[in-house]
């Protein structure tokens, strides 16, 4: 299978938010996120990245079918709820590209694709925001024993490790979304990682 990759900034996403909505939604059905997505949220969520000309979002592509996907933006342009927690770290929000995700459907993966989705967003990182210090993301806290935990299942901890990334404990937010075996939204505990640059 071959993959190319296509770099869109701000309102080019336009025409690929239906595509990258249903994507979004197939892929945190799975362990660690269990979301129980809808294709209306999901719209509402890309508007952020629409309106912001500063932001990227990487296509990862099978032909003309959009396989994979990762998003990145400066955290000047993100919503509150993602700048708290910086905020209170008493970190300038102007010298920080925040990563909102990377996803790729299951037989694209073991390929370099995540390597480089990192590589295009740090590169895009630097070009737009010329005093950067850091480029960060969160990821979902889910327990060892959790029950719909896939056997076996390997975390992303240590490729994120060896890409320069450095977990922050005390760097935590709370959002809540509906997991696949609930009846209603609970709150979920996210940890940040910060790379330097």
């Amino acid at each position: 299978m071959s993959i190319d990759f296509k770099s869109v900034d701000g309102s080019e996403l336009e025409p690929y938010v239906e595509s990258l909505g249903l994507l979004r939604v197939q892929v945190f059905r799975q362990f660690p996120y269990l979301y129980d997505g809808d294709l209306d949220y999901e719209k509402k969520y890309l508007k952020t990245y629409i309106a912001s000309p500063r932001s990227l979002v990487v296509l990862a592509m099978d032909t003309d079918k959009i396989v994979g996907a990762s998003t990145c933006i400066p955290l000047e342009d993100e919503s509150s709820e993602f700048q708290i927690p910086f905020l209170q770290a008493e970190m300038d929000l102007s010298k920080v590209c925040y990563f909102g995700e990377s996803i790729l459907l299951e037989g694209y993966r073991g390929q370099g694709v995540g390597h480089r989705f990192f590589d295009l967003r740090e590169g895009h990182a630097k070009r737009v925001i010329p005093e950067l210090e850091y480029t960060a993301f969160c990821a979902v806290d889910r327990p060892e024993d959790h029950p719909l935990r896939p056997k076996p299942y390997r975390s992303h901890d240590a490729f994120w490790d060896k890409r320069g990334y450095r977990k922050q404990p005390n760097m935590k937010a709370e959002y809540q979304w509906k997991d696949i075996d609930q009846e209603s939204e609970t709150k979920k505990q996210m940890t940040f990682w910060l790379r330097r640059f």
